[in-house]
């Protein structure tokens, strides 16, 4: 399938409005996920299987914390017999929540767990079919017979679950494909998808379509594109089965957190989704708090959205399954800061003190300096609501300019065109100023005067407005002054409840008039829907947003303009544009939530790793508990970390094995001196 074929398909109902997807309903147990239906919450055990009272206690557990549906790993026939004494105990304790048999690899182990749970997990690159990583060349007879033996191989589960009453969840993960959709596909979403068309056929062939989907990678791009592409795929050929949403080996803390909210909700807020699990490298119990918000924070989207006519504008002229970065020119920020072009996107926040309070921003900013090693905050934003803040904020500028890089000067309604031309602006100007201020549609002369007095200044000029504003009156004033100095964004209302379909819109209608000005994401309180006022909140907001849109290739600078600290606004900034692959600030880490399959304690291991490690810009490295999360599906590290057998680990270069079986206790300091081998090693300061 060429891409330009792809291009054309829709995986959505509107670009700019969440509108749910219809999904059919599939029954898991007690709990049905699609249609109407809430989106469920689920997480998944990480005890060993064969100890059933420990299995069982932590099941309890995740369903008391609001867990809806409980998967647990089946690796071999025995494991999966367990789980039938592990079924007795629970429905013993009263605790009907649904369980899923997690099967990688045999089908034996599959037969035998669809006796015991509500729903089998299968892995397409993982079930029945060749994964060797070898380069082989498929004819297409070659493939069909590929395709004739699979469905030999795939067909006595699909009838199993069947006959019992088992639903099935076909879960692609990014780099565990097999050597046949390698061959045709190479490592990519596509081939992600077409893996579970092709085991899907397979079912419906048995009349069978107790089905849901997943496209799990831990990359958020890979993982949001391959979501799309399955949605469109399975529209194309008249399926509408729930899809499943995850960010798999997302790690732990707040990368994990923001990596996890990128992925998770900007498909959420696009109306996709029916079931969700927040992957961390923690206890399972701290997977449904995160989930329950992302799955909250949709619904009352959704419920909102489906209030509202879908508006006759669908779609807009990005392509949603190829992330590009958008076109824009190269604006000074400031000295040392360009925004738009090949420039990484700049972070801005916004210090939450008035501007008469020159102390606290001063001892604030400097702290945040002196503490932060790659990730420095690049412009401060303050606000100006008078004359009199104008004044005090040269005085800011003298004390901070060689610290902060840029300055964004946020006008209220009380300061106008009027109040800053006739300022006393200092005779030796002022190095790297944006004035920001919001610009309604019938003030359109005034945005371009206020254009007119920031180029004259030397300043950036930050208009404000909505993208009907934009398209009907501001754009038509703006286009024959062009883009130099202009910076465009967006500011959510009280009423936006799809506030990444709003910059959508705008960069839309920006394409009309000023097509190359750079766009700015703000995170504003007034994003939320129901806003809470703790970190994580905040934390998930702003992800979601940001994250959708940088994914999408739109964005040249962000600021975090609700959380108070200054040193915790400008890290979160950089873990979202570092989950979002947008700019790579630190080493990035991929490891898996831990399962009965693990052979070693993946938390602790994690904490050394990182400790040992995390100074190495730009370097992926994958933490792995067993061989299944092994090589196939750390597609993107660059060294991996994988457990061999009970206290040995296996390191990895990319996908190829280079050291097997190396005492555990050795394990890291290998690693290190591989990392050094292959000239990523520097020394930390």
């Amino acid at each position: 399938m060429s891409h330009s074929t792809l291009s054309n398909l829709d995986y959505c109902a509107s670009r700019f409005q969440a509108k749910r997807r219809d999904s059919r309903v599939i029954q898991i147990g007690t709990i049905a996920i699609g249609g109407n239906n809430p989106i469920r919450i689920q997480s998944m055990t990480t005890t060993n299987t064969l100890d059933v009272d420990a299995t069982v206690a932590q099941t309890l557990a995740l369903a008391e914390a609001g867990c809806e549906i409980v998967r647990i790993t089946a690796p071999n026939k025995q494991a999966a017999a367990a789980l039938g004494d592990i079924a007795k105990k629970l429905r013993a304790a009263k605790c009907d929540v649904p369980l899923v048999a997690d099967i990688h690899f045999l089908p034996s182990a599959a037969m035998e767990a669809a006796k015991h749970v509500e729903k089998v997990r299968i892995n397409p690159g993982n079930y029945a079919d060749k994964k060797k990583f070898a380069v082989t060349e498929y004819s297409d007879s070659a493939y069909a017979e590929e395709l004739e033996r699979l469905h030999v191989a795939f067909s006595p589960i699909v009838l199993r679950c069947k006959e019992l009453g088992r639903a099935m969840r076909i879960g692609t993960n990014h780099g565990s494909l097999s050597d046949r959709l390698m061959n045709r596909y190479g490592d990519s979403p596509l081939g992600m998808v077409e893996s579970a068309l092709e085991f899907i056929r397979i079912a419906e062939s048995h009349n069978f379509q107790d089905i849901c989907l997943s496209m799990k990678a831990s990359n958020p791009k890979v993982m949001i594109e391959a979501y799309r592409l399955a949605a469109a795929r399975m529209a194309e050929e008249g399926m509408n089965y729930p899809l499943h949403l995850g960010v798999t080996e997302a790690g732990d803390g707040e990368d994990a957190r923001v990596k996890s909210a990128i992925g998770i909700g900007a498909l959420l807020n696009d109306g996709l989704g029916d079931t969700i699990r927040v992957s961390l490298t923690e206890d399972p119990i701290y997977e449904v708090p995160v989930a329950r918000d992302l799955a909250d924070k949709a619904m009352a989207l959704w419920k909102q959205q489906a209030e509202l006519p879908l508006s006759a504008e669908t779609k807009d002229s990005l392509d949603p399954f190829d992330f590009r970065r958008r076109s824009t020119r190269v604006i000074e920020l400031g000295p040392n800061c360009l925004i738009g072009g090949e420039s990484l996107p700049a972070v801005i926040v916004k210090t939450q003190h008035p501007i008469s309070a020159a102390a606290e921003i001063i001892q604030d900013v400097c702290r945040t300096q002196t503490t932060q090693k790659e990730s420095k905050l690049e412009g401060l934003q303050l606000a100006i609501n008078s004359r009199e803040d104008l004044s005090a904020f040269t005085g800011l500028h003298e004390a901070l300019h060689s610290v902060v890089q840029a300055f964004v000067l946020e006008l209220s309604d009380n300061v106008d065109l009027s109040e800053l031309e006739t300022f006393e602006w200092p005779s030796d100007g002022l190095a790297g100023i944006t004035l920001l201020q919001h610009v309604e549609k019938e003030d359109a002369f005034y945005a371009t005067s206020f254009l007119q007095f920031c180029r004259s200044k030397g300043f950036n000029c930050a208009i404000d407005c909505q993208a009907d504003a934009l398209r009907d009156e501001i754009g038509a004033q703006l286009a024959p002054m062009g883009s130099a100095n202009l910076i465009l964004t967006r500011s959510a209302s009280a009423d936006t409840r799809h506030p990444a379909g709003s910059y959508r819109a705008l960069a839309e209608a920006a394409n009309a008039f000023v097509p190359d000005a750079p766009i700015w994401i703000r995170n504003t309180l007034s994003n939320t829907f129901a806003p809470k006022d703790h970190f994580s909140d905040r934390l998930l907001e702003s992800s979601i947003l940001s994250g959708a849109l940088l994914c999408d290739g739109i964005g040249d600078a962000i600021s975090i303009e609700t959380e108070p600290l200054l040193e915790k606004a400008t890290t979160l900034a950089y873990n979202i544009l570092q989950g979002a692959r947008a700019r790579i600030t630190k080493t990035e880490f991929v490891a898996c939530p831990s399962c009965g399959r693990t052979l070693f304690d993946l938390q602790s291991v994690t904490q050394k790793i990182r400790a040992r490690t995390d100074h190495l810009k730009g370097v992926t490295i994958a933490i792995m508990g067993c061989i299944v999360n092994g090589p196939g599906e750390m597609a993107d590290a660059d060294f991996g970390y994988v457990g061999g057998a009970p206290a040995k680990i296996n390191l990895y270069v990319g996908k190829e094995c280079v050291k097997y079986n190396v005492p555990a206790e050795q394990a890291l300091d290998r690693l290190i001196d591989l990392i050094k081998e292959h000239g990523r090693w520097v020394e930390p300061t």
